[in-house]
């Protein structure tokens, strides 16, 4: 699978929003999209009229982006979503949220996704007492996410205890003495906060 390696903050400037894809330091002075936000390369700050399929696109690799997926996996979340009942773009948003790199990250245990999804890589959580480490893993209601025995004691972890819990996500709960969360509920559309227009989306792949 390709792998990016370029500066996060390239991406962030390229879609002309702020994707939060490194932790503190997207809430912080630092955050080069605040310093410039602007298009990378020479150009970047030259104004051009985007047509309706650009913007559709520029949507697509946004969300993409944000959950840290490839194109081939979007297009199979889209799909799977196309299957359900309901309305097609908030099926695909539940299920980007519904993965555990990503539940791991609204939880608070990992710093952005893409440490979130390390952690998973790393075999540091289970999923109803069982081991997983496939960060697409698609969790289910009722399902209980915790840090395995053997690495609650590790230091990260154990900061985490006494760290300041974040707003949760209303289809989560989370007990950080416990470091052990639970699925309460299918994620709704609205209760998604990603600025993310998901009928653009669907009307590109539809064509």
């Amino acid at each position: 699978m390709a792998t990016y390696r370029d500066s996060k903050c390239r991406l962030c400037r390229r879609e002309g929003a702020k994707l939060f894809l490194k932790g503190d330091r997207c809430y912080s002075g630092k955050c080069a999209f605040e310093k410039r936000p602007v298009a990378p390369g020479a150009h970047g700050a030259a104004r051009k009229k985007v047509s309706e399929y650009g913007l559709q696109l520029r949507e697509k690799q946004k969300t993409k982006r944000i959950y840290g997926v490839q194109e081939g996996q979007f297009r199979k979340y889209y799909e799977m979503a196309d299957r359900m009942k309901g309305i097609t773009g908030a099926n695909m948003l539940s299920l980007l949220e519904r993965r555990l790199d990503n539940v791991v990250f609204r939880m608070g245990l990992g710093g952005s996704r893409a440490q979130a999804r390390q952690l998973v890589n790393h075999a540091h959580f289970t999923v109803n007492g069982r081991t997983v480490n496939i960060p697409s893993y698609i969790v289910k209601a009722g399902d209980v996410i915790a840090v395995k025995e053997t690495r609650k004691k590790d230091k990260y972890f154990e900061e985490i205890k006494s760290a300041k819990v974040g707003n949760m996500p209303k289809w989560l709960e989370f007990d950080p003495e416990k470091l052990e969360g639970k699925v309460i509920a299918l994620p709704a559309r609205e209760d998604i906060d990603s600025q993310i227009a998901e009928h653009m989306i669907v009307e590109l792949y539809s064509k």
